[in-house]
């Protein structure tokens, strides 16, 4: 197997945790998303699905959506920083700042979240190279995405 189909198929899998499924196909991990495209379990349409005051709710769990999108956004952005020779330090406790927005600070986030995904996305497919930074970068992104997939969508269920 060539490295750039092992590529594809890691941000394939990394598209389906942020975009969702494709609508009427089959998906790795997800639920299916309906071919009329609702039923999108993707990080992005679960983010776009809730207001800035749902986004901004603790809950019993204690971590805000707001936070967890903050937080993803800014891991997509350390490992393309990473990939560029940055070695920090990075503010990982401030990473999940702000837990709490408004209408306006929610966009931004989720604009963010997407910003960093593409530049991750991009990333990897001008790599030439794949070295254990690189690949080792690319499985993290992946990994830590769908955790934070997961967590988000348990804290969605109890918000109001």
């Amino acid at each position: 197997m060539s490295e750039k189909v092992f590529v594809e198929s890691w941000l394939d899998v990394l598209r389906e945790a942020c975009e969702g499924g494709r609508p009427g196909e089959g998906t790795a991990f997800l639920d299916n998303t309906n071919p009329d495209g609702s039923g999108n379990h993707g990080l992005f349409a679960t983010l776009d699905a809730l207001t800035a005051e749902q986004a901004s709710d603790p809950t019993a769990l204690g971590t805000s959506v707001a936070a967890h999108a903050a937080h993803v956004a800014f891991h997509l952005e350390v490992m393309v920083r990473w990939a560029g020779g940055d070695r920090g330090p990075f503010d990982w406790k401030g990473s999940f700042e702000p837990r709490a927005v408004d209408a306006a600070r929610w966009q931004a986030t989720r604009d963010r979240v997407r910003a960093a995904y593409q530049a991750v996305v991009d990333l990897a497919r001008k790599t030439e190279a794949w070295d254990e930074d690189a690949a080792g970068g690319l499985a993290a992104s992946l990994a830590h995405v769908a955790y934070h997939l997961g967590a988000i969508r348990q804290v969605v269920k109890l918000v109001p």
